[in-house]
Order: C-alpha cells, then sequence, then structure tokens
C-alpha cells in the first residue's frame, strides 16, 4: 500500500522501530526489495537519490508507483538528498509520497529557510518532508553528500531547527558516513549524542550512511530513538558482487538468467537489515 513517509514513519516512532529505505536504481533491484520486505511482513521506503533519478528515468516511477500501490505492505517513495526547491517540487509532480532537502551543508540559517520552504510546498500537497542538519561523513567516492569530517549535529540546534521548518522527519549526524568505510577506518556511533537529540525532539529521526556500522551499534541506535536507516551500498555490493561472480561464466547473456542470483543476495542482506531494525512484522501495526 502506498503511503507517506510520515505515516509509515509514525507507526515506527510511536512503536519504537526503524523502518529500513534501500535505495535501488534498477527494476531487479526494486523487485528484489518489495520482494523481500512482503516476505518479512515489513514496512519500507523506496529511495531514489536524484543520481538514481536520472540512470532510472522519471518515467520508471509509475511503475513503482504502481508496484507500492498493489504491495501488501506499508510502502512510501522517497526523494533522497534532494538539493534544491526545485527539484523537490519535481518530485513533488512526478509521484513522489517523501521528499527530502539535503541543505546540511549551508549555513544554518538558510538551511532553515530552504526546508521551511519545502515543508511549506509540499504540506500542501499532502507530502512528507525529512530535512538533514550536520553533516556525516563520505568513505568513497560514490558517496552521496557529506563532508571528509562529521559535523555532528547540535542537539540544541536540533531542537531549534525543528520548531522553525516543522519537517517531519530529521537526518542526523552521530558518526555514520556514506559508502562503504575503508579498512582502517572503525565506525564509531555516538548513541549519547543520540540520546539527548532524541529527547530534545519528539518527530522520527533518521540515520544516514548505516552500511559497515556494526550490529550491536544499529541495534543501539534503533532503541535510542533512530526511526528510518538509509541503506544503499551494502544491498548494491551484494548485488553486484554476486553479478561478478554469475558472470565468469562468460556465456550467459540473459538477465532472467543473470539477475536472479543477485536478486537473492540483495534479499538476503536486506532481510538481515530488517530483523536488525525491529522491523520485521510490524506491517501488521498499520
Amino acid at each position: 500500500m502506498l503511503m507517506t513517509g510520515c505515516d509509515v514513519l509514525a507507526v515506527a516512532h510511536e512503536h519504537r522501530f526503524a523502518v529500513p529505505a534501500f535505495n535501488i536504481s534498477s527494476y531487479s533491484m526494486l523487485r528484489a526489495v518489495v520482494d523481500v520486505c512482503e516476505e518479512k511482513r515489513s514496512p519500507h521506503i523506496i529511495a531514489i537519490h536524484p543520481d538514481e533519478l536520472s540512470h532510472i528515468r522519471p518515467a520508471m516511477l509509475a511503475s513503482i508507483i504502481r508496484i507500492a500501490h498493489e504491495s501488501t505492505v506499508p510502502t512510501a517513495i522517497h526523494l533522497d538528498h534532494g538539493a534544491s526547491y526545485e527539484q523537490v517540487l519535481g518530485a513533488i509532480q512526478a509521484g513522489f509520497t517523501s521528499v527530502m532537502i539535503d541543505k546540511s551543508l549551508a549555513p544554518f540559517e538558510e538551511n532553515i529557510e530552504e526546508t521551511r520552504r519545502v515543508v511549506h510546498a509540499a504540506h500542501a500537497v499532502g507530502i512528507s518532508v525529512e530535512a538533514e542538519l550536520g553533516t556525516i561523513g563520505v568513505s568513497d567516492q560514490y558517496g552521496e553528500t557529506g563532508t571528509e569530517e562529521i559535523l555532528y549535529t547540535d542537539p540544541d540546534d536540533a531542537a531549534r531547527f525543528v520548531e522553525a521548518t516543522g519537517t517531519d522527519s530529521l537526518a542526523i549526524a552521530i558518526g555514520t558516513r556514506h559508502g562503504l568505510y575503508p579498512t582502517e577506518v572503525k565506525p564509531e556511533l555516538r548513541l549519547d549524542l543520540l540520546e539527548t537529540i532524541a529527547g530534545r525532539v519528539d518527530i522520527p529521526l533518521v540515520l544516514h550512511g548505516g552500511s559497515n556500522n556494526s550490529d550491536t551499534e544499529i541495534a543501539g541506535a534503533v532503541r535510542g530513538g533512530i526511526n528510518k536507516i538509509n541503506i544503499s551500498s551494502d544491498i548494491k555490493a551484494a548485488y553486484y558482487l554476486r553479478m561478478r561472480e554469475v558472470l565468469a561464466d562468460t556465456h550467459l547473456r540473459e538477465p532472467n538468467v543473470i539477475e536472479p542470483p543477485c536478486q537473492e543476495a540483495l534479499m538476503a542482506c536486506a532481510a538481515q537489515k530488517i530483523d536488525l531494525f525491529a522491523s520485521a512484522g510490524t506491517a501488521e501495526l498499520y
């Protein structure tokens, strides 16, 4: 069932679990995500970054929307890291039910102003808004927005930001990075900071860059108040690692032979995340 991001996350916020937001960049990945979420009875968010949208083309959204409508579990379609007011408006017009405006690299007051502007437009047509405060790190060349050094979210700023903008959810920086961590970097989440922020703002909190963090840390973040976790690098790495193995047979050429094992690898990775986020079986709460 197609829902807004706000409606999906409100239940997670009340019942203290995290909804997985899986970034997809092909129809094959989309089907794998939807299938595993239905098997696990997990609400989920189909997240599409502007770079991914330019790859799959906006015309594919009609298929994604139809699949979401027909799904037996709550599903939102989310623009990930929208860079501008105009880009967000385009996503709303295209059929996204949730949008993110990411002005985290802008000065604080500019972030507030741009987020407030997006909230005003999105709420006028019943669409949910996610914003970001603080910046997470970037681990590799495929990383999305971020900085070399993590700029942790300030709890006082978070409270002021939420009150000033009316955003429905807030992505915070507590120690994660976009992309896959290099071997010399040890992931470490500031769960103490999360606890303080969660005590100051009463909206769903979002964790970006959830790939590569330890299961113990991620589970702690869910218990501490994170209600949405973005997963991109992990499922894509699983998908394409399996594809490299499959294509060792150089005679293969048909997608219906090559892609199913890749989908199975993605589904196994996604299923583990769903269990870790305490999201399995929660579709019945909606």
